[in-house]
């Protein structure tokens, strides 16, 4: 069963409160046992990926994105009752959607990404139970 502060952090990510979120991960990061860290860490790093790119980082934001796909791939297909088959997917749909724009479309494309729906071809993660 998921922690209430765990379930907070995942709840934050899917509001995109990207920042909060991180903070919330960062401190069931710092307490987990050495075979949950990898796997918080990817959470952590999707979310700070996806605030660098709300704040117009384009290189921060491909750097994390990447670095948090790495971390859960080892996680698939689910893991703490997080669908991380999904996760990964999305993360790394965005994380080639961003590879294909250049640093000076990172604006128009942080907006696009803010205005989005579920039907659009590229959007935010959001992170599902299984």
């Amino acid at each position: 069963m998921a922690s209430d502060l765990f379930l907070q952090g995942i709840e934050q990510f899917n509001q995109r409160d990207f920042y909060a979120c991180h903070d919330t991960l960062e401190a069931i990061w710092i307490e987990s046992a050495e075979t949950d860290k990898r796997f918080y860490q990817g959470i952590l790093q999707v979310a700070v990926g996806c605030y660098h790119l709300t704040n117009h980082n384009w290189r921060g934001a491909v750097i994390l994105l990447g670095e948090g796909v790495r971390r859960l791939k080892d996680y698939q297909p689910d893991y703490e009752t997080v669908n991380v088959v999904q996760l990964l997917e999305e993360s790394q749909l965005l994380l080639k959607y961003l590879q294909a724009t250049t640093p000076d479309d990172i604006a128009e494309v942080a907006k696009t990404l803010q205005e989005s729906s579920d039907q659009s071809p590229c959007r935010f993660p959001y992170i599902v139970f299984v």
